[in-house]
């Protein structure tokens, strides 16, 4: 199992944009000497709360300080872009990270993302899929492009100046295109299973209950089948919000205290998505009343903690419940006590990834 890190981010209303930025800046540079082999960031225009507005340009400041780490996008959310301008800048970026560039994409979750872009009463879903079909057909076509679609119409017909170059977008580094991922949230997830019938691989968000997760699974290997491609745990990635400490009493604290980041993390989050209708993800069982969901719940239900032993039984039970999967994605929360953020990404390295790796090694020659 490899360790990259997934985050939103989400942080304090009312926290400095030019210190939440450093400390996610700082979190990528961490987890790239530790050894994290990716690492994903959301954007969010409309959020005090995730406080990254642009993925592609947060990626481009960290290419030179990053060494072997890989960065994705995590997510473009297409339905609030113009596909051409998608076309050239991941074209750009890919070109700056050299083959270190992953190409995450999604209908876009925030709400008033979609209210102020103009398509909060949209099929966003038809957009997305519009959005890609464009962005593939510029990087696999010759200029000059002469798209048409319900949302977008592309073109630099009447424009076009071949012997100068006027009218053409780049075509990426990563050929045909940088590996494509996408977000999956909702159980037994359609969305999943149409994006790995195109090759695509899924990202399962930290926010879901594991039975929930188990279900993606089945929908990765239903679109894989339609694809024509052998379905490769090795290609599944799962966030999963961890914290480890090296005494008991410190992670439970920093993990449940009312007024530490992974509470306040999931009172953020799960306020929206409840607010917004999707109360599902937080239930066992779907006829749940939604006054039945807690903060405290959904940190017991969604946070692994502890020491280092512990957390490695937890992922290791995870594992078990929801099947076997290629990458854990570390999710990323703020760091209320910098000290104790750095020490837990650490320890994930240190101590807990070579035990999970030894017992997964043990569990399959058994077998």
């Amino acid at each position: 199992m490899k360790l990259g890190f997934f985050t939103m981010p989400i942080h304090p209303p009312g926290r400095s944009l030019t210190e939440t930025l450093q400390e996610d800046r700082e979190l990528t540079l961490l987890a790239d000497r530790l050894g994290f082999v990716e690492g994903f960031f959301g954007e969010h225009v409309t959020d005090a709360a995730e406080t990254i507005t642009s993925s592609l340009i947060f990626i481009a400041w960290l290419l030179r300080e990053t060494k072997t780490i890989r960065l994705g996008t995590g997510t473009i959310n297409l339905p609030n872009h113009h596909p051409a301008a998608v076309a050239a800048e991941v074209a750009m970026v890919d070109h700056m990270a050299q083959g270190r560039l992953i190409m995450g994409i999604s209908p876009g979750g925030l709400l008033s993302d979609a209210e102020v872009f103009g398509n909060l009463d949209e099929d966003r879903n038809a957009m997305f899929v519009e959005a890609i079909d464009h962005i593939l057909g510029i990087w696999s076509s010759s200029p000059p492009y002469q798209r048409t679609g319900k949302y977008w119409n592309i073109s630099t017909a009447r424009t076009y100046i071949p012997e100068l170059g006027q009218g053409v977008i780049h075509k990426p580094y990563q050929k045909p295109h940088p590996p494509i991922v996408v977000t999956a949230v909702a159980p037994f997830s359609k969305g999943v299973t149409a994006a790995a019938a195109r090759g695509w691989d899924p990202i399962s968000a930290n926010f879901l209950l594991p039975q929930w997760v188990k279900t993606h699974w089945a929908s990765y290997v239903e679109g894989c089948a339609k694809g024509g491609r052998i379905a490769d745990p090795a290609n599944w990635r799962v966030a999963k919000s961890i914290f480890v400490a090296d005494d008991m009493a410190t992670a439970r604290r920093y993990a449940t205290d009312p007024d530490g980041p992974y509470y306040f993390y999931y009172k953020s989050l799960g306020t929206k998505l409840i607010r917004n209708g999707r109360s599902n993800l937080f239930k066992r069982d779907p006829s749940q009343p939604d006054e039945s969901i807690t903060i405290e719940g959904l940190v017991n239900d969604l946070v692994i903690y502890g020491t280092p032993d512990k957390v490695v039984d937890d992922l290791l039970a995870f594992r078990e419940q929801i099947g076997d999967f290629g990458t854990l994605l570390y999710a990323g929360h703020d760091w209320a006590d910098p000290a104790l953020a750095r020490r837990s990404m650490e320890l994930m390295v240190e101590k807990v990834m070579p035990e999970v790796n030894r017992a997964i090694a043990a569990s399959s020659s058994a077998a």
